[in-house]
């Protein structure tokens, strides 16, 4: 079966909704999710949205926290959009319902966080993404416009190569001409076209043992592109979240908000020894990746599966009013956070590379577009400024909207794509061929990609990763197209690109610790 659509829209967090809500009254959009529209990265993120709106702040400190944070990996032309058109995208989410705290007088209650010099973090309670979610999932629903298509996996998007035509890295002028989708609950593959596609599928969390991502986190969408030959770009820059509630059986992690530290929470040793500034002198509010490394360091010199978050010394009743979400969830573990101290360790939390678009959202692929995490705009640089990403997912979705306005009227259909051919293949005799080889990629990222890495230790990854790639792929060519397989192909190759440009920077770099390159190269 094919569907037309103008605007081709896949993943449901902010970048995808505020993308679909902006070019809605322009054209025929759809939709697509893979779980309900309410599941997504944006829902669980917890701090805020960075963006001056406080007469104390400026743009230009806005600017410079972000390009210190980057460790000189950001692209400045790219900072300076994002933080001058937050203000603006600020102002739309209020007037489609988005809710943020404010003082009794009226004002933001703005929050801080590592990294930031000012208070500049908009925030609803401790659970904003939530809030951003559903609030855009009710505009979404109710505009006549948009067709939701909940519980359906992209698996690949179409290019010249479904035409016959051999695609590669140096084919010129690719273009997508719409994705094959298939229903989860019948496995029904359909053809989907249009004139623009947009992928914001989010992050590549569950390619790690731990993580704070949810399970639909599995790199789709920058697997999808790197297949057809889009440039990829900084994925060795992933940020392992400082502080993830340690709880070994849950997945994923319950995240302990950045925003905890910057109210004034402490980080201590298993013997409840501050030791922060031992290694910056920022303390416990240095920027994500020093603090990362830090609990690492510490972790391994104790021998300790955890270290501790502590917010005793805070007033109880504001604490709680300010993190009723994790004073619940700890609750129920048995930990009063106004009394106790919170077990935490890092966990594989944000993709800071990923598919190369220009300042119009743009790939290198005509007619596709990438905004959010799935995106490398150059924003965020060699590590992300906390509460960076929900701003920037809505400026590029903005970027995008205005940019394929401007040119889908001189689009058309590719009317000869062929249906999904799926002859000669059968349903896998066994899951376990999959699950296991899920878990053993999940394994090679954490021992040997994770906050710090070697030469020795990205080698052995790769060789590993090779016998997995090789093995998959024998599998999906043979097996009847599932969800579990697509994913499993989508973190092999996530992995694969994670491993590969780890392996070519020679240096250390913000999120990118390599013990046999321990100094930054100024020549990368």
């Amino acid at each position: 079966m094919t569907q037309k659509f103008d605007y081709l829209v896949i993943g449901s967090g902010i970048a995808g909704m505020s993308f679909a809500l902006k070019v809605a009254d322009k054209g025929k959009v759809a939709l697509v999710c893979k779980e309900k529209l309410d599941e997504a990265n944006t829902f669980y993120a917890q701090g805020g949205i960075a963006s001056v709106t406080d007469a104390t702040d400026n743009f230009q400190k806005h600017i410079e926290d972000t390009l210190i944070a980057g460790d000189g990996h950001c692209d400045p032309a790219v900072v300076e959009k994002v933080v001058r058109e937050a203000p603006a995208q600020i102002a739309e989410l209020l007037r489609w319902g988005v809710d943020f705290d404010k003082t009794e007088d009226g004002d933001f209650d703005l929050h801080r966080e590592g990294g930031h010099s000012e208070h500049r973090i908009l925030h609803h309670k401790d659970n904003t993404g939530a809030e951003i979610q559903m609030s855009l999932v009710k505009k979404v629903r109710a505009h006549r416009n948009i067709q939701v298509f909940e519980h359906h996996f992209t698996i690949e998007i179409i290019t010249q190569h479904h035409l016959g035509q051999i695609v590669t890295h140096h084919t010129p002028n690719i273009e997508c001409y719409g994705a094959y989708i298939m229903n989860q609950k019948d496995r029904i593959i359909s053809t989907f076209l249009s004139k623009v596609t947009l992928l914001a599928t989010g992050g590549i969390g569950n390619v790690y043992l731990t993580t704070s991502n949810p399970t639909i986190a599995t790199g789709d969408g920058i697997a999808m592109a790197h297949r057809a030959r889009a440039m990829i770009r900084d994925m060795e820059f992933v940020q392992f979240h400082p502080t993830v509630l340690y709880n070994p059986n849950e997945r994923p992690s319950f995240l302990i908000t950045e925003a905890m530290r910057g109210y004034g929470a402490v980080l201590r040793d298993v013997k409840g020894n501050e030791f922060m500034y031992k290694y910056d002198q920022r303390g416990s509010l240095a920027p994500r990746d020093i603090v990362a490394r830090a609990i690492d360091n510490e972790m391994k010199l104790a021998g300790s599966d955890f270290v501790y978050l502590d917010v005793r010394h805070k007033d109880p009743d504001e604490t709680r009013d300010s993190f009723p979400t994790i004073y619940e969830k700890c609750l129920l573990l048995g930990i009063d956070i106004t009394r106790d101290l919170i077990p935490v360790v890092p966990a594989a939390h944000y993709l800071c590379g990923g598919i190369v678009v220009d300042m119009d959202a743009h790939t290198s692929i005509k007619r596709l577009y990438a905004a959010g995490e799935c995106s490398c705009t150059g924003l965020h640089g060699a590590n992300r400024l906390a509460s960076n990403s929900l701003i920037e997912a809505v400026v590029y979705a903005d970027a995008a909207s205005k940019h394929a306005e401007k040119i889908i009227g001189n689009l058309s259909f590719q009317n000869n794509i062929p249906d999904w051919n799926d002859e000669g293949t059968s349903l896998p005799e066994e899951m376990i061929l999959i699950t296991q080889s899920v878990r053993e990629v999940e394994q090679i990222m954490s021992a040997y990609v994770g906050i710090v890495r070697s030469n020795l230790r990205l080698q052995r990854a790769m060789k590993r990763l090779e016998i997995l790639y090789q093995e998959t792929e024998e599998l999906f060519q043979r097996s009847v197209v599932s969800r579990e397989i697509c994913e499993l192909r989508n973190i092999i190759s996530v992995a694969y690109l994670v491993i590969k440009q780890a392996s070519q920077r020679k240096e250390s770099r913000g999120l990118h610790y390599n013990i046999d390159y321990p100094d930054k190269n100024e020549n990368f």
